[in-house]
């Protein structure tokens, strides 16, 4: 079946609901997925030639318009081995692959890395694709060379067009040809729907729960039941979020506040999220000095980056703290605000399956 027959047959089935701006972007996922059933072109000793043409699609747009339910299709519907992971995890594999590759003495750490994925897969379903991360930065367009080299074909979600990507970052000049890669090889496609889905499946929600809620459920309706996990990595450290799919995140208070954590792990989740679900936050006394401190940091981090935020609490708002913490007065504020409706809609995540 092609795309839009897939896309159709779910419509028919009620499981999503239909948007034009989404079936136009079905064409160029469909050039990509019917290339990819064609036979390999092979060379000396048996080598998958580089391919002709498109080497992936680059799909685009605003929050909340259907990117990633519209790359899971193409996923299930990939004709060869097929890899969907979140841009940030896989680079943070790229990464620990190098190292142990300099460690081994190679001169060359981008190459064996980028032939292990070769050997393994053909296509690359990345969810988000941003970057943020000067190491990122400086690696990303020798990797993809590589990858396309070797008939591996990448097809990613973003926020950002391709210009847009890295904006002012560290050194950026030596990351414009990476976005010319991806416009030369790719094929970019904006996704310009006026409908925000995930906005649409927010609404009405309750965000705060007082002495808990049925946030299993709120998880599953807007994760469409299914976790892929998350990693990042901060200043060489890892933070896992074990609950994560199509940019939603669900933690625990403990998870996220009673460790020592910093704004820079708080900073790197604001932007790895879109919404973020913190269950079983408790009242703050002066025993939980250092929590309460974490907790303020992390709402900041979240409030700028206006990610969308569902908690449960033992109190309300401007009932949590006990301390003499004086950002707190302004923390309760915050989160009496995040509760709007309208409260971060550009930052919400795509239309669920």
């Amino acid at each position: 079946m092609t795309l839009q027959e897939l896309y159709a047959a779910r419509v028919a089935k009620g499981r999503i609901t239909p948007d034009p701006a989404q079936e136009a972007a079905l064409a160029p996922l469909e050039t990509i997925r019917a290339k990819l059933a064609e036979p390999d072109r092979r060379g000396l000793f048996g080598r998958r030639k580089a391919p002709e043409g498109s080497m992936g699609c680059y799909l685009w747009g605003g929050v909340g318009r259907g990117k990633s339910m519209l790359m899971d299709l193409f996923h299930e519907a990939a004709p060869v081995p097929s890899r969907r992971v979140h841009f940030h995890a896989f680079m943070q594999e790229i990464h620990d692959g190098m190292h142990r590759a300099r460690a081994a003495g190679q001169t060359d750490v981008v190459g064996p890395v980028a032939e292990a994925v070769i050997a393994d897969t053909r296509v690359l379903c990345f969810d988000e694709m941003q970057i943020t991360d000067i190491t990122d930065a400086m690696v990303v367009a020798r990797l993809f060379d590589k990858l396309f080299a070797g008939g591996v074909h990448v097809v990613t979600t973003s926020n950002r067009r391709p210009d847009d990507l890295y904006k002012d970052g560290l050194n950026r000049a030596l990351f414009l040809p990476f976005i010319e890669m991806v416009k030369e090889r790719m094929i970019v496609h904006e996704l310009a729907s006026p409908r925000d889905w995930r906005q649409d499946r927010l609404t009405g929600e309750t965000r705060y729960f007082v002495g808990g809620g049925a946030l299993d459920d709120v998880w599953a309706r807007l994760s469409g039941g299914r976790s892929e996990g998350l990693t990042l990595r901060v200043k060489g450290r890892d933070l896992r979020l074990e609950d994560f799919a199509s940019g939603v995140a669900r933690a625990s208070f403990a998870d996220l506040c009673g460790r020592p954590l910093g704004a820079g792990d708080y900073l790197a989740l604001a932007r790895a999220v879109r919404v973020l679900i913190l269950t079983d936050v408790p009242r703050l006394d002066r025993a939980h000095h250092n929590e309460t401190r974490r907790f303020v940091t992390l709402i900041d981090a979240l409030y700028e980056a206006g990610v969308k935020l569902i908690v449960s609490a033992e109190a309300e708002p401007e009932d949590l703290s006990g301390t003499d913490v004086f950002e707190f007065e302004r923390t309760a504020s915050r989160l009496r605000e995040m509760q709007a409706e309208d409260w971060g809609k550009d930052a919400s995540a795509g239309q669920g399956p």
